[in-house]
């Protein structure tokens, strides 16, 4: 979405230079307008890291862990810590990397969550997990963002693995985008499909965000028919890419929609 978005921006001005806000991935100020866009990476929005066990032993210890993932609930990562306090308008997903086992594996690398510095016991799963870093993140947000600002939370972007997962011979050929009944058997919960994440999550954003100022950018069920959008086997991986988006395309979409929801916010101020 955002290279989409400089893409499009480039073609008003190009007038621009490279510039990072702190902690950004990276960053372009367009001179004439004196606006910058930038991209703050981060996979959980949460502070996380490598965790190993203490020779001296601690709750988690006693609990046999030996490693895993430390995830501090309500510690937003560095890499956007003072993005709100610096941007005009936020735009906010995450997703795809709470249910990630070749991350976070269960067993192997677990996601151990820590709050208060101190450890979660007993130990959660990680969609309870999700559902405190949310609640955490969004209520920093609203405390620390600029006056004004203008707040979004993209809802989540759809993979189309069919016949297994990317690790289990998945794969995403198609040509034409989907029907409905073939959206349905890939995302609805109740057939528990293979890309049944996308919509999972979004239930647990939407119960987050409830009583938030924060606007819903849904690109989610538009994007779950555009399963001939993706880069496949042309990214040149050992699988199938069935997660990220061929430029130009449906990205540009998104952005058509984030401009006209901001036309609209910024029309009822």
């Amino acid at each position: 979405m955002f290279v989409s978005l400089f893409c499009t921006l480039k073609r008003v001005s190009r007038e621009f230079k490279k510039w990072r806000p702190v902690g950004a991935d990276r960053g372009f100020t367009f001179l004439q307008y004196n606006l910058t866009i930038a991209y703050h990476r981060t996979n959980l929005l949460a502070r996380y890291g490598r965790w190993s066990a203490n020779a001296n032993g601690g709750t988690l210890e006693a609990l046999g862990y030996k490693e895993g993932y430390r995830v501090d609930v309500d510690v937003p990562e560095v890499t956007w810590a003072k993005a709100s306090n610096f941007h005009d308008i936020l735009i906010f997903n995450t997703g795809h990397w709470w249910w990630a086992p070749s991350k976070f594996d269960p067993v192997k690398s677990p996601m151990l969550f820590f709050e208060k510095d101190q450890p979660i016991i007993p130990p959660i799963s990680p969609d309870v997990g999700l559902d405190k870093v949310l609640k955490h993140m969004i209520h920093f947000v609203e405390k620390t963002a600029r006056p004004g600002a203008i707040k979004f939370f993209r809802t989540q972007s759809p993979r189309h693995f069919e016949g297994g997962d990317w690790d289990q011979g998945g794969s995403c050929q198609r040509l034409q985008p989907l029907l409905s009944e073939q959206v349905e058997e890939l995302f609805s919960l109740k057939n528990n499909g293979t890309n049944v994440e996308t919509r999972v999550v979004n239930q647990h954003l939407y119960e987050a965000l409830k009583g938030s100022h924060f606007h819903v950018l849904d690109i989610t069920h538009m994007s779950e028919f555009r399963a001939d959008a993706h880069p496949s086997t042309a990214g040149g991986k050992k699988h199938d890419d069935c997660m990220h988006w061929c430029l130009p395309g449906i990205t540009d979409t998104w952005n058509d929609l984030f401009v006209t929801l901001l036309n609209f916010i910024k029309g009822k101020n």
